[in-house]
């Protein structure tokens, strides 16, 4: 793939005074390093840059620094931002050079996750690998890896040797083959945490009734004598006999 390109100063300030005064004038102080040579310092266009980090894939883009007759490759290693605005501060960036290749951080895209019937009874993607690291050459870089989770079933898992890459890419991780997502039974998991609280509750409910329905239906213990009359009480009249003749 062609680099982007991007217009810098060389600086030759360094320290903080220099790179606030950059900043008033509408640039973002940055550093290129690496490759076995000296670091230079740099200075871009403020909105230049701001196009560039709006695209997807900004760290794992090849950038071509122009200054005047001199041209840096480059890729961006980090980037600074300002703790209350958000807008870069400062940008880093390492040298590379055409035919060497360079280990880069690439996003991991799913598509078709409505064609996956594990998806479509409930399951849940579980994405163990957001993005995945890739050793290429800097001119093959490519912008995102794709995943297609059709025919994906609940319990299966895409894993990287299923993903097709771009011709001369190849993954950094070679000893294993890793996971990068997988399907879970989301219904089946709500049930089984479900289960056990509802239980737990039953027996303890069970539990305090338990006393209370034996002092009420239970008889009385051999030995134990009835409650006193009160004072002044009389006893009740014994019911009447039923007239034998009638």
């Amino acid at each position: 793939m062609s680099a982007n390109v991007l217009q810098v100063e060389i600086r030759n300030d360094a320290g903080k005074g220099a790179a606030r005064a950059a900043r008033r004038e509408g640039k973002v102080p940055a550093i290129i390093y690496g490759a076995g040579e000296k670091q230079v310092m740099l200075t871009l266009n403020a909105r230049e840059l701001g196009k560039e980090l709006a695209k997807p894939g900004f760290r794992a883009r090849a950038i071509e620094l122009k200054a005047g007759k001199e041209t840096f490759l480059a890729l961006p290693r980090e980037v600074q931002y300002h703790p209350v605005t958000d807008a870069p501060e400062h940008v880093d960036f390492l040298r590379l050079k055409k035919g060497e290749a360079v280990h880069v951080f690439v996003k991991v895209n799913f598509i078709n996750a409505d064609k996956a019937p594990g998806i479509r009874r409930g399951g849940v993607l579980n994405i163990v690998r957001h993005d995945v690291e890739l050793i290429c050459l800097p001119e093959a870089i490519p912008t995102s890896i794709t995943v297609d989770l059709t025919g994906l079933e609940i319990g299966r898992s895409v894993h990287a040797s299923s993903v097709k890459l771009p011709k001369d890419v190849k993954y950094a991780i070679s000893t294993r083959d890793f996971t990068i997502a997988t399907v879970a039974g989301r219904m089946a998991e709500e049930v089984e945490t479900a289960a056990p609280t509802a239980s737990i509750a039953d027996v303890q409910a069970t539990a305090q009734k338990a006393p209370e329905a034996a002092a009420a239906g239970a008889p009385a213990a051999a030995g134990a004598k009835a409650p006193a009359a009160a004072a002044g009480a009389k006893a009740p009249a014994a019911a009447p006999k039923a007239d034998a003749k009638k």
